[in-house]
Parts: C-alpha cells; sequence; structure tokens
C-alpha cells in the first residue's frame, strides 16, 4: 500500500523529511478497524513529532491523526461498525499514523461521519473536536448544552483548529465568548465561527476586555502559549475560575497566587490519553465524534476545513507541514485522494 513516512526527523524544507514509500497492508483483529484513508489533515502535533532530532528509525514511520474514510475490514471483537461505513477519527500516537492507504483503529475512538459532509472535510474535524470538547466538556466542569449561560470564555489563538472548533460548541453551550487574533482575515473568521467579541493578541488584553465591559473572565482556553499567557490570565480569571491548556510549557509554571488564591481550577488536555493508556472510558471519544457528527449534520455546527493542498503524497504534506509551521494558518489544511 501507499504511505508517507520518515526515517530521519528533518526540517521540511529537506525533500528527505517526509517520503513516499510502499509499505505491507495491514490485517484487522480485535477491536481494530481497516480503514481505507480517503483524505487526511494536518495538526501541529505532526510538526513536532516530525521536527529534527538525531535518532534514525531503522523501518518507515507514519504520521497522520487525523483521517477520514471507508472501513475495509473489521477484527472480530468490533461491535460498532461494519464493512463500507464511512467513518472519522484521529488515531492514536502509539501506533503507526494515518498517512496510508489502509489504517488500523481500534472502533472506540472512532465515530460515524458526518452525512453532509465530504472526507476532505470529515477529516478536517477529529483531532481538534477531541481537544476542544474533551477540554471544555470533561476537564473543566462545564455541560456541553447549557453550561456556559451567564459565564464568559477567553479563547487564545481563535483561528486556530482547536480554537475554531471551541468557539462553535462553547457559543452553543451559552458562552460569551471573546476569541483573541491580530489580523483582519483571522478576525473575519473567528466572528464566522460565532465569537462575540475579537480581541487582539498582540496588545494587552486587560484594556481591551474592559473596553468590553469585562473586568474578570470566568474561564479561559489557552491554545498557543502556555508560558506567554500564564501571568496575564492568572489575573483576568475570576475567582474559582478555570483556565484550559493544551502547549506544554518551556519550563515550571508558577501556580501559586494568584491562582492559589483565587481557587482557579487548572486543567490540561492531551486528546491521546485515553489511546495511549487504554483507559477503561476510551469509548468516550467514540461517543464525542457520533455526537459532533449530529450536530454538523443538523447545520448547529459547521467544519473547518480551508484548503485541500492535493492528494496525501510526501510533497503535499510537505506543504502541508510548511504552512503549519509558518503560523498563518486559518482553520484546517487538508489532502484527499491518492
Amino acid at each position: 500500500m501507499k504511505a508517507v513516512a520518515l526515517t530521519r526527523y528533518l526540517p521540511i524544507d529537506d525533500p528527505q523529511s517526509l517520503l513516499d514509500v510502499e509499505l505491507p497492508a495491514p490485517n484487522a483483529s480485535g477491536h481494530d478497524l481497516l480503514v481505507r484513508v480517503e483524505a487526511v489533515s494536518v495538526n501541529p502535533v505532526d510538526t513536532k513529532v516530525r521536527s529534527p532530532k538525531p535518532q534514525v528509525e531503522a523501518q518507515p514511520r507514519v504520521l497522520g491523526y487525523d483521517a477520514a474514510g471507508v472501513v475495509e475490514a473489521v477484527g472480530e471483537a468490533v461491535t460498532r461498525f461494519k464493512v463500507g461505513d464511512r467513518v472519522y477519527y484521529a488515531g492514536d500516537i502509539t501506533r503507526p499514523g494515518t498517512n496510508s492507504e489502509l489504517h488500523l483503529v481500534d472502533e472506540r475512538i472512532v465515530g460515524a461521519a458526518p452525512k453532509s459532509l465530504s472526507a476532505a472535510e470529515a477529516a478536517a474535524l477529529p483531532l481538534t473536536v477531541i481537544t476542544a470538547w474533551e477540554l471544555l466538556f470533561q476537564r473543566m466542569p462545564y455541560d456541553s448544552e447549557h453550561g456556559g449561560r451567564g459565564k464568559s470564555l477567553l479563547i487564545i489563538a481563535g483561528a486556530g483548529g482547536v480554537g475554531s472548533i471551541a468557539i462553535q460548541i462553547a457559543k452553543r453551550a451559552g458562552f460569551r465568548v471573546v476569541a483573541t487574533a491580530s489580523r483582519a482575515e483571522t478576525v473575519e473568521w473567528c466572528r464566522r465561527m460565532g465569537a462575540d467579541e475579537v480581541v487582539d493578541h498582540r496588545q494587552p488584553l486587560a484594556p481591551q476586555l474592559q473596553t468590553l465591559g469585562i473586568e474578570q473572565v470566568d474561564a479561559a482556553l489557552n491554545l498557543a502559549d502556555t508560558d506567554r499567557y500564564w501571568d496575564v490570565l492568572g489575573e483576568l480569571l475570576a475567582p474559582q475560575g478555570h483556565v484550559g491548556l493544551i502547549v506544554e510549557p518551556s519550563g515550571a509554571l508558577k501556580i501559586g497566587d494568584p491562582y492559589k488564591a483565587k481557587c482557579i481550577g487548572i486543567h490540561w488536555e492531551m486528546m491521546f490519553a485515553r489511546p495511549r493508556f487504554r483507559t477503561a472510558d476510551m469509548i468516550e471519544q467514540g461517543r464525542l465524534l457520533d455526537r459532533v457528527a449530529e450536530l454538523i449534520d443538523a447545520g448547529e455546527l459547521k467544519g473547518t476545513h480551508t484548503e485541500t493542498l492535493g492528494k496525501i503524497d510526501a510533497q503535499s504534506l510537505r506543504e502541508a507541514h510548511r504552512r503549519l509551521e509558518s503560523g498563518t494558518t486559518i482553520g484546517k489544511v487538508v489532502l484527499a485522494g491518492w
């Protein structure tokens, strides 16, 4: 089968950083689905895993943590899907990735793809949907239907993949959503996703929020730079507020005052935790994706796909990685077909 893989960890401008390869087709057993991959998207985790480091892989390593496709075969323990079903999912960072024609994935972290979306549009969603939903509604103590009523939420990096979904699900839950963006096109994107207000993260946040009549926020999602915004969020968050984090800090975080004094809840999200540690509630990811598909098909949530770069091959994936590393992408970049 065709796949895109690496054997060395190189800068993305090196043509050897990602390679077109041929690999043996895997076989489904147990809870695994064998999925014929139709589309994939690229996330920051792809670029972080691929980033330069000294080790060399003895066998080609396939990356990719978002896919949409069709079930080709099922393991003997599978109960949720059958051959021919359209699915979407983010996979498991401890297993081979989705940048291959055929891919094995545990059925418990897979959802039925939205009927109203193409494979490319569906592939843009899983990792970011799981990250935003788990962080806001499972790590933080807010109900997905009405938990934001009467509350304010600040989202740092609203135009990114996770931010684009977080704005929508937070708004749907009743939050007053303030997103950050700095360019005209990213400001417009955040507003399209449903943000009530947009402030510039390149400027001090507190005065901008005060202009909007907001002295403190009930919750914040820092989706960009944990270190940079740590102190300012400690001041902006209301007593007994909550902060959600997804980016590893560069060093130790000071979690004393004002966080301690205000009793602020600190919540980490790593969407690979359930599959990586085989938690007893792994199936919650599949259920989550099923629920989001229903909301997409009902018109309550929008897709975040912005561009399909081309077919799934090394050249197109290198270009997708380059764009993501530039820090200027909006929404999600996708590749479709082989």
